[in-house]
């Protein structure tokens, strides 16, 4: 069993739910318990569990709703239901679609016990966050985590499955638009890996010229070509030992791709000029922002080698859908720029970080940065003001989008999203959802919304 593991338990039956929370707490489990499926999704968008376990029959959505759901915004999260209305066509068409198990009431508490330490051993381990919002816990995570700042649910999942992954020597394929972190990742996965001590080479696959791009991969031999007076180390061999990152590799020539599938098959690399190819020892990360599918039906993008390098996918958010990492991702930034240009700059006036947290980011935390840049560079007071901040933007703030406009599929999620931003604060919530408080208190009950999961540690602590 995994001491401590967090298990989120769903049973409309409030008798059934206190007892088998007390067996799994018995055991050493941390329970979080839900009497219903819209319950069930707050809880996992606070505080994610390790393992869910969700009676079939719930009132509203049922067990098997709730799974699809899961699936659907948390595929790594594994489910397991019970049932007293059981059937073996019921449980075949349950693990068919991703059910990890299936259990038909009464059951025997060993074999539940037993299915959830194998779903344990294959879901992601806790990512422990701090209040300051980094990963909280031990050096050696602090160092591989060093510069990710962070306290969303998306961040800290994909963070946990960038964990997972580093242990191994697969090849990872980083998603994600322009500036949002993707090198950040793949030096953080290399950090975690046992490639730690090596080097971590990087190369834009899209910034040096095809005629140039092939030399610097694999190197070349004096008098190779033109203008070579000397031999030259290729940087797929200048990361022998440790992790190749090649960013872009969606603009990547298709000659070379031919030649990239060569050192991953026989982990060889043969530099221009070259009769004889040299062993190489390589973990590679790659990243696109590109969509490869597209690129491989229109004939630009080997099939083969997208096979090589998409063994393990992580795609990283866009800066919209982990807002309330934004005031986080602002504040860190000024501790650091303040530094670089010497001023005594300690945050932004609360109208300046509402515009931050509510503005359009196209060019996601890059952009951020920038913004950030821009308005210290700026700036002559302790707090950075509102102005400057539209000024650096150049474009209006985003207004949050009434709850009228917002469709009923998203409305739990724009719910929580602006608890979240608030750490719980309703007359916030509802001022920027632009919603009365007992409207917006409505809205809550709806979805089984507490504010209190949203507060810090420190402002429950100071209400009691």
């Amino acid at each position: 069993m995994t001491a401590g593991a967090h298990v989120l338990v769903v049973d409309d039956d409030e008798d059934i739910l206190r007892l088998l929370s007390m067996r799994l707490l018995a055991r050493g489990f941390r329970i979080t318990a839900a009497g219903s499926a819209e319950e069930a999704l707050a809880h996992i968008a606070v505080d994610p569990p390790r393992v869910v376990v969700s009676d079939v029959r719930l009132p509203g959505r049922d067990g098997l709703a709730l799974f699809e759901e899961i699936r659907t915004t948390r595929p790594t999260l594994p489910v397991i239901l019970l049932t007293a209305h059981g059937s073996i066509p019921d449980a075949v068409d349950a693990t068919s679609r991703g059910v990890f198990g299936y259990l038909t009431k009464p059951f025997d508490s060993q074999i539940l016990l037993e299915k959830i330490d194998q779903a344990l051993q294959l879901s992601a381990p806790e990512l422990p966050v701090s209040a300051s919002g980094t990963a909280a816990g031990s050096a050696q995570a602090d160092e591989w985590l060093a510069g990710i700042v962070f306290r969303s649910t998306q961040m800290a999942e994909l963070l946990a499955e960038a964990r997972m992954v580093a242990a191994s020597d697969a090849s990872v394929l980083i998603r994600g638009e322009s500036g949002t972190g993707k090198e950040v990742l793949a030096r953080a996965i290399h950090r975690a890996s046992p490639r730690a001590k090596g080097p971590f080479v990087a190369i834009n696959c899209g910034a040096i010229p095809e005629q140039l791009l092939e030399s610097e991969l694999f190197g070349h031999l004096k008098g190779a070509f033109t203008g070579a007076g000397n031999n030259r180390v290729g940087l797929i061999q200048a990361a022998n030992g440790g992790t190749l990152f090649l960013d872009e590799i969606g603009d990547m020539p298709l000659s070379l791709q031919v030649k990239l599938l060569r050192v991953l098959q026989e982990r060889v690399v043969r530099p221009v000029g070259a009769t004889r190819a040299e062993p190489v020892d390589v973990r590679l990360v790659s990243a696109t922002h590109r969509d490869l599918d597209a690129a491989m039906a229109q004939g630009q993008f080997r099939e083969d080698l997208y096979y090589r390098l998409d063994v393990v996918s992580l795609t990283l958010p866009r800066l919209e859908e982990r807002r309330e990492d934004i005031p986080l991702l602002a504040a860190h930034f000024v501790q650091l720029l303040a530094a670089k240009y010497g001023k005594p700059i300690t945050g932004f006036a609360p109208d300046a970080l509402e515009a931050l947290a509510t503005a359009a980011w196209p060019g996601n935390v890059r952009q951020l940065y920038n913004v950030v840049e821009q308005s210290c560079a700026l700036n002559s007071t302790p707090l950075i003001p509102l102005s400057l901040v539209q000024r650096a933007l150049r474009l209006p703030t985003m207004e949050a989008l009434s709850y009228a406009e917002a469709k009923q599929r998203f409305e739990r999620n724009y719910l929580v999203q602006l608890l979240k931003l608030t750490d719980g604060n309703v007359a916030d919530a509802a001022r920027i959802a632009d919603r009365n408080r007992t409207e917006f208190y409505r809205l809550l009950q709806k979805y089984d919304l507490t504010p209190a999961m949203f507060r810090s540690e420190s402002e429950a602590l100071g209400e009691r």
